[in-house]
């Protein structure tokens, strides 16, 4: 890779379902090369009732996407103008 994907970076989905979605990252996750983006890859996760959370149900989570399909968002904002 050119270059380095941090915790904190924005960057931009290039590929896959969430393609155009845009965050910053929350997570590195270096042993299986994925990111967890905020507010990208939402998926459901349904929990029990307990005392922290009386009415159960469910909650959205991120997701990991593999860190192929990001770019850094300056890298990509520079690339879209020069292509116009």
């Amino acid at each position: 890779m050119k270059y380095s994907i941090k915790k904190g970076d924005d960057v931009v989905v290039i590929s896959g379902a969430n393609k155009g979605g845009r965050g910053k990252i929350i997570s590195v996750l270096r042993n299986s090369c994925r990111v967890v983006i905020e507010g990208v890859a939402l998926r459901k996760q349904f929990v029990k009732k307990s005392q922290s959370n009386p009415e159960g149900g469910e909650i959205k989570m991120e997701s990991s996407i593999h860190y192929s399909n990001v770019m850094l968002a300056s890298k990509y904002d520079s690339k879209r103008i020069k292509a116009v």
